[in-house]
């Protein structure tokens, strides 16, 4: 059994610590975020929803004019062995795509072969404190570049909007930031997706907000009719989670997480029983999987 904490590199064909995998300095990926990813859910049995989390990433890297010399079997082989050394528990793989190495300069067509990596570690558990109180956030000053700047579709590796996103949340002292796009509208958390049970309904901001087509996002949408929820995209803005009688966040890592606050007031939980059930949902869907290692 893995430690949470541990993680493992698949590259250059071979699997093992993370910490002795080394990536060229000049690779684009490296000195430009020029790349794409996936972050992908492995559960005791295999790998959760595989083939649309392929797909993400095939379409992204088609976006972006990375292709992989020998077809795309490659970057699903170093994922499957990845999962498999890994092994029979719950973790989460980071699967790499990059310009590849090549000049100093920024021109892509400098760069002949696509580099390919792939991480795996535990699962980000929430503590039993925080997840009774739900996560603390804080609005981001920051704002989520229009589609017509970057697709928020694609999952690049240009992540320096993020992760000011989150430094922000760190100086304030909570646990995430709300990203909102130039509108004033809700675009996602700093990693994550965002969902609000309001009046009776299930909703979260569409992707031309600024919100990642998530995976887990995308599970979360076919729970809630199943379950008789109305569920729709629709544009949100702050107000719209302090008149919510849930707000909850998603992603591949972080699951089904319940935020308590908001920029220092609260956020109603008022529906964590139907919060529950869902989170509930999802974790039954875990299984079957769509590719078992």
């Amino acid at each position: 059994m893995r430690d949470d904490d541990e993680v493992i590199a698949w590259s250059e064909g071979r699997v093992g610590p993370a910490a002795d995998a080394r990536v060229p300095i000049l690779d684009h990926g490296f000195l430009f975020g020029d790349g794409v990813f996936e972050g992908i859910r492995v559960t005791p049995s295999g790998i959760f929803r595989f083939e649309d989390h392929m797909k993400r990433l095939s379409t992204a890297a088609l976006t972006v004019g990375l292709e992989v010399s020998g077809g795309f079997d490659r970057v699903r082989e170093a994922a499957i062995e990845t999962a498999r050394a890994w092994g029979p528990q719950h973790g989460y793989l980071r699967l790499i795509l990059t310009r590849g190495v090549g000049a100093l300069g920024i021109d892509p067509a400098s760069c002949p072969e696509p580099g390919i990596v792939c991480l795996a570690t535990g699962s980000a558990a929430l503590s039993r404190e925080k997840d009774a109180r739900g996560l603390r956030m804080v609005t981001s000053s920051l704002r989520r570049p229009a589609p017509d700047v970057l697709d928020p579709r694609v999952k690049s590796l240009n992540y320096l909007n993020n992760a000011l996103a989150k430094r922000e949340a760190n100086l304030a002292g909570v646990d995430d930031a709300l990203v909102l796009n130039a509108r004033g509208l809700i675009a996602e958390g700093s990693a994550t997706n965002v969902f609000a049970l309001l009046e009776g309904r299930l909703l979260t901001p569409p992707t031309t907000d600024g919100a990642l087509e998530g995976v887990t996002r995308r599970t979360i949408l076919e729970i809630g009719p199943d379950l008789g929820i109305e569920t729709r995209e629709q544009s949100l803005g702050r107000f719209d989670l302090y008149a919510a009688d849930a707000v909850f966040l998603t992603g591949t890592r972080a699951g089904v997480v319940p935020v308590g606050e908001l920029d220092g007031s609260p956020i109603s939980q008022a529906a964590r029983p139907q919060l529950e059930t869902i989170r509930a949902e999802f974790a039954a869907r875990l299984e079957p999987l769509s590719f078992a290692v």
